[in-house]
């Protein structure tokens, strides 16, 4: 099994702390679709489930 990337590691850290992609996003200054981006990206190849789910409120 390969090893994630450290950088989407920390994305999904942020993300679960958040409870939101902007506010992680923020948080290490990058954007909204970056960190959304890695999160699934790390979701597909590694958990193979989503661990967050889109709400209309964000």
């Amino acid at each position: 099994m390969r090893l994630p990337n450290l950088n989407a590691l920390r994305m999904f850290d942020a993300a679960a702390r958040h409870l939101n992609f902007g506010r992680a996003a923020e948080e290490l200054h990058l954007t909204q679709g970056a960190v959304a981006q890695q999160v699934r990206r790390l979701e597909a190849d590694l958990l193979g489930t989503n661990c967050f789910t889109a709400t209309p409120a964000g």
